[in-house]
């Protein structure tokens, strides 16, 4: 399958089959996609704590307990909690190192490509280390390696949903993570029980409202060619809701238990 068809058929699934597990070298995979995922120095904040329900204890259970999105989490067989650490902004140094010794940072000579590193750019690195471990592009980084993550469980005839929580610090707590660690979000990961359509391609904003080019007030120009060739290929599938959507609710709602959920 190719990546434009990939991305078009890739959804949020949000039912997923309670009973089947989900195999360890899946996850695997998962986590290696999004270790070699790119991430500024080379510093790699990203990190997973991946509870499987089957073998999980009812303290950790008890600690994924989230308002709202609480019963997908009760039914998915995995739950990835995507974190970042903080402490790894103060490696940075040796990740530059190992930028340089590889050749991708710098160049000339490399006595004096490590002469201009040690003297130069690391010094200014530690004057805004701090300031480095705050909300920004941590996140932005940690977000390619989970979309990475998301692409290659779909690969893997995985469903999965990000969800945000406001209960970061106590799944921090709860999970016994160190201070230092900062909660991204919940990744529910199993077996769709629903299609792969999920209902069809959710509603998204005009084009030309979320891109703009050489100026704020001009719109990035939509070429229909561009968006006809997406279309052959597959990246555009049928918009929502698709005729069988509600019928499909229904069913799964009866066949998970989820009556009363105040959603279905």
């Amino acid at each position: 399958m190719e990546l434009r068809e990939v991305i078009g058929r890739r959804r949020s699934i949000r039912f997923v089959r309670p009973y089947v597990p989900v195999e360890r070298w899946k996850i695997q995979t998962m986590l290696e996609a999004a270790r070699i995922a790119s991430h500024w120095g080379n510093v790699q904040s990203l990190r997973a704590l991946v509870v499987f329900r089957e073998s999980a204890s009812e303290t950790v259970l008890k600690a994924l307990e989230a308002p709202i999105v609480g019963w997908q989490l009760r039914i998915a067989p995995v739950v990835i909690v995507w974190y970042l650490d903080t402490a790894a902004v103060d490696e940075q140094s040796d990740r530059l190192r190992q930028l340089l010794d590889v050749g991708a940072l710098g160049f000339g000579p490399p006595e004096e490509r490590r002469a201009a590193l040690e003297r130069q750019l690391i010094p200014i690195f530690d004057s805004i280390r701090e300031s480095l471990k705050q909300p920004g592009l941590n996140e932005i980084d940690c977000g390619q390696g989970i979309a990475q993550a998301t692409l290659m469980a779909f690969e893997l005839g995985l469903g999965t949903c990000c969800l945000g929580t406001p209960n970061g610090d106590d799944i921090r707590r709860g999970l016994g993570m160190p201070e230092t660690c900062r909660v991204i979000l919940l990744q529910t990961v199993g077996y769709p029980a629903e299609h792969w359509e999920a209902g069809g391609q959710r509603p998204r904003q005009p084009f030309e409202r979320l891109f703009q080019m050489d100026r704020y007030d001009q719109p990035f120009p939509r070429d229909p060619a561009v968006v006809e060739e997406l279309r052959r290929d597959k990246m555009f599938t049928a918009p929502a809701p698709l005729p069988y959507r509600e019928a499909e609710l229904r069913f799964l709602r009866d066949a998970l238990g989820l009556k009363g959920t105040g959603l279905l």
